[in-house]
């Protein structure tokens, strides 16, 4: 959380991305035609029945009987607002061999291209093209290559453009069957309220269903799954399938999972849906002073911005209001103190923040641990607040490299944070408010880097929160990423996503709630949060930090996680109908913006 302006991060990595897109965009030479034995392995390549084995990103294609280049019919896709309208097909292919790749298209930046080859990945496209044109690019697949993704888009904000007579040359692929049962069922973590999985890839299998008590839960990709919203201390019994267009092989053996006691975490007697809002207590900016007395009854959480540390070392926090030279309409002490009353009285909890963009806290000893619980001890008895905010940013979570799984850290700047907020929630018992706002640096960058950094040296903070949130999960109420001041990050659908609409919070949401595989090792993952346990955090307005989303783009990342609905290309893991509610930055900034982000919040939720 910033004090002053916003932060911009991943600049290189923006550009390195971008790069690679306009590298990847150029024409493919069109390669010799296939031998005499070669088939065209694509199925219903002319659309002539529809869409069957094509499955196009939020419903943006459609058979259409004209234009059409051959046959009678042809494929219309029209992107709209973050979609592209990509339709792509999984298509049977041999090992070591050439393919070629061709479609007849008409359209404005139509592309065409192919995944998952084993070699290299290939596409090519047309700028503009009032009449059919042909697109033709060649791949050789790997040695252990069974299978390629072939698919068509267009560009954002473009016309519908067709396309026709798709055909994919080559070696004929052998006949598909319905895939092994799955073994090696097992359990990798387990809270109090869910359980992670995983179990032996199935070869030829394209997808799998996990069941609990023989319902389907989830169906996923990979050989791992996270599944929540269990009770604790409960057995339960897991079992799962493998798929691919052939059908569904039979369920695994039944592996039983008792999940833990829990540790009093939950919604600690939050509404239902929650607005979280960070006051600037202890300092002024460009918003403005606000009083607690006044602030707005929207804000549900109100966190106090900040709790600091007098070194960074200390462990020692001090929290004091604005002062008056900085801060002329500042309240007095017993007034802060009073209105704190009055809030708590009308339901709402507010909590000390620690950190933010200029409190650096690293407890590298057990001396400066002990500092914090017992400073920290002092800032809520003395204010008499609800609980705790975890607000580290920078530096202060850095790992040893040493540390490689998020399961077991050794870092003592880790260890020692997870023991102080542990101390604190034991002494304050079951009520006692516990949330973090971590960067999506800190969190879901972790689902490529952790503990080594993405240009090539090491950056050991990437992923750094997922060690403290997974030892405090099941004493944490929430859990709000700040889904700004970030550069592109990659969501569990493998593409880079952008801060600023509704398909970066959509991605990153879903991360925090399906679970990741940390580092891209299917063995160590990250179980997926409650619903009622996260919310999605952002800047209040334009002057509050980079990545503002128009109340607009707010709703359709709503409408997506809640209602799975306006999901745009990004399709979420499971409907999040419980997910808790907003965190912005902050109640100050919101005010200045005359109230837009919590009335817009209020009149989502009809509040």
């Amino acid at each position: 959380m910033e004090r002053t302006g916003p932060t911009v991060r991943f600049s290189g990595l923006l550009a390195a991305c971008t790069a690679a897109v306009l590298a990847a965009g150029g024409l493919v030479a069109a390669a010799p035609a296939a031998g005499a034995a070669d088939v065209d392995v694509a199925r219903n390549g002319g659309f002539e029945s529809g869409l069957d084995g094509w499955t196009c990103t939020a419903s943006s294609g459609a058979a259409v009987t004209t234009p059409v280049r051959g046959g009678t019919k042809a494929l219309k896709a029209t992107p709209a607002g973050s979609d592209n309208a990509k339709c792509s097909q999984s298509v049977t292919v041999k090992p070591n061999s050439r393919y070629t790749l061709s479609a007849w298209v008409q359209g404005s930046h139509v592309y065409l291209g192919a995944t998952g080859t084993g070699t290299t990945d290939v596409s090519t496209w047309t700028q503009s093209s009032g009449a059919w044109k042909q697109l033709t690019t060649t791949f050789t697949t790997g040695p252990s290559t069974t299978s390629v993704s072939v698919y068509t888009h267009g560009w954002y904000g473009t016309p519908a453009h067709y396309v026709d007579d798709l055909t994919l040359v080559g070696p004929g692929g052998d006949p598909v069957v319905i895939p092994a049962v799955p073994a090696g069922l097992k359990q990798t973590a387990t809270t109090s309220t869910s359980v992670a999985l995983s179990w032996n890839a199935v070869s030829g299998a394209s997808g799998y269903h996990v069941y609990r008590g023989g319902t389907k839960v989830a169906t996923v990709t990979g050989p791992s799954a996270t599944v929540t919203g269990l009770t604790p201390s409960t057995a339960y019994s897991f079992q799962v399938s493998a798929t691919n267009a052939a059908g569904e092989s039979a369920k695994s053996a039944a592996l039983s999972v008792t999940t833990t006691a829990g540790g009093g975490g939950g919604d600690t007697k939050l509404p239902a849906r929650a607005l979280v809002g960070y006051l600037h207590s202890s300092f002024a900016n460009g918003s403005g002073y606000t009083r607690m007395a006044d602030v707005p009854d929207s804000w549900d959480v109100i966190n106090l911005a900040f709790g600091e540390p007098t070194s960074v070392t200390s462990g020692d926090i001090r929290f004091s209001l604005c002062p008056v030279a900085e801060c002329p309409n500042v309240e007095s002490e017993a007034e802060f103190k009073a209105a704190i009353k009055a809030k708590q009285a009308a339901g709402k909890k507010v909590l000390i923040s620690i950190g933010g963009q200029n409190g650096q806290v690293q407890l590298a000893s057990t001396a400066a641990r002990d500092a914090f619980v017992t400073s920290v001890s002092k800032i809520i008895d003395t204010y008499g607040l609800d609980g705790l905010d975890i607000d580290f940013e920078g530096h202060s979570l850095s790992l040893n490299t040493g540390d490689t799984d998020f399961r077991s850290p050794s870092s003592p700047v880790i260890v020692n944070l997870i023991s102080a907020v542990k101390s604190l929630k034991a002494k304050y018992g079951s009520d006692f408010v516990l949330t973090m706002a971590p960067e999506t640096f800190f969190v879901q960058l972790g689902y490529q880097f952790y503990g080594s950094g993405p240009w090539g040296g090491q950056d050991p903070r990437a992923g750094a929160y997922l060690p403290v949130i997974h030892a405090l999960r099941d004493d944490l109420t929430l859990l709000h990423v700040q889904d700004y001041n970030s550069g592109p990050i990659m969501g569990l659908d493998n593409q880079y996503h952008t801060m600023g609409g509704a398909d970066f919070h959509i991605a990153m949401t879903d991360m925090l709630l399906a679970g990741f595989p940390v580092a891209g090792n299917t063995s160590r993952v990250f179980p997926g949060l409650r619903p009622d346990q996260v919310a999605i955090g952002l800047p209040a307005s334009t002057q509050a930090g980079n990545g503002h989303t128009t109340p607009a783009e707010v709703n359709k990342a709503l409408n997506c996680l809640i209602k799975k609905t306006d999901c745009g290309s990004y399709q979420t893991h499971g409907t999040w109908s419980d997910l808790r509610g907003l965190m912005t930055w902050s109640i100050n900034w919101d005010r200045f913006n005359n109230g837009e982000f919590s009335r817009n919040f209020d009149a989502y939720f009809g509040n």
